[in-house]
């Protein structure tokens, strides 16, 4: 055989879309969110967070990879997508320098010191929210709505209180400024459903095994109010949607995803329903996250051929 042929390592087949393409519909899907969030909370001035968080992940992910001398990346919008995110799960009161040092946190400590995009192996977002709950327990939990302070519908649900399901629907309550508004949330999905980026395997698995849960164990039976004010209410709706999905820390086999959906609707009900506090989507993300490396060796296609399994 005269013929010559290039070996090269998988993958062998690439697309010509790249991560710099994903991550900027990502931001376009998660525009309705934010400018929701930032007029809902324009008393509180939620527009100065969202801009101080989204401006120091970038700076964060620019200033450490110069010090390192590392290619800047900043170009493929992931940055501006963790900052975004962090700053949706923020409660619109919190000072902009609280934000900012969760940004640092997610961009340097979950991000780039595990290598950089593709190697983090939680949700950077989330991550620097849980940090940030830990670290700032009180200003993380106060919440405000049209100037009144209170507990958020999720929490007056806990305590057995009768909540407004269409002003949760729409976002005229309080929480976090990305969260209140489903509607918003729900246009950003469906254009990443129709652009391809993401697919109903994560978030349907994670909202069915979520409600079934409820149904089984909230002791209201299958009520579709006690159900509704579940899904509208917290972060289950911009967690499902937009970080479940993450490309780097969700499974890649179709199995595996169902599988990680199911893992995080059960973790969610459990912290909801038997945990001391009233949300649960954050943990149930990133301990599910962790569980990704093992979801996926029992998910993986059997080898086939010499080799495979006997």
């Amino acid at each position: 055989m005269n013929e010559n042929y290039h070996v090269s390592a998988s993958p062998h087949i690439r697309d010509k879309i790249k991560s710099s393409n994903i991550m900027l519909l990502v931001v376009i899907a998660l525009l309705p969110a934010t400018v929701f969030g930032i007029w809902n909370f324009r008393h509180e001035n939620a527009w100065i967070l969202v801009a101080a968080t989204t401006a120091a992940a970038v700076l964060s992910e620019y200033i450490y990879e110069k010090i390192m001398h590392k290619p800047v990346t900043i170009g493929d919008f992931s940055a501006v997508v963790t900052g975004l995110l962090l700053a949706l799960n923020l409660p619109p009161t919190l000072p902009w320098w609280m934000g900012v040092l969760g940004a640092v946190f997610a961009i340097v400590v979950v991000k780039q010191l595990f290598g950089g995009l593709g190697q983090n192996f939680m949700n950077p977002a989330l991550a620097a929210r849980c940090f940030l709950l830990i670290c700032f327990t009180q200003k993380m939990t106060y919440f405000v709505y049209d100037g009144v302070t209170g507990a958020t519908p999720l929490a007056e649900l806990k305590s057995g209180n009768v909540v407004n399901t269409m002003d949760m629907l729409l976002g005229n309550v309080r929480g976090t400024i990305g969260e209140t508004s489903v509607i918003a949330i729900m246009i950003g999905a469906m254009f990443l459903i129709l652009t391809g980026v993401i697919d109903l395997r994560i978030p349907g698995s994670y909202l069915l095994s979520f409600v079934v849960f409820i149904t089984i164990f909230g002791g209201n039976g299958f009520d579709p109010w006690y159900i509704t004010a579940h899904l509208c209410g917290g972060g289950l709706m911009l967690g499902a949607w937009f970080m479940a999905t993450d490309y780097v820390t969700s499974p890649i086999t179709s199995k595996g995803k169902i599988l990680y959906g199911i893992c995080m609707g059960i973790l969610t009900g459990l912290f909801r329903l038997f945990g001391a506090s009233a949300e649960g989507v954050s943990y149930a993300i990133i301990i599910s996250n962790l569980l990704v490396p093992l979801i996926e060796k029992i998910t993986l296609p059997k080898p086939f051929g010499k080799g495979g399994e006997k």
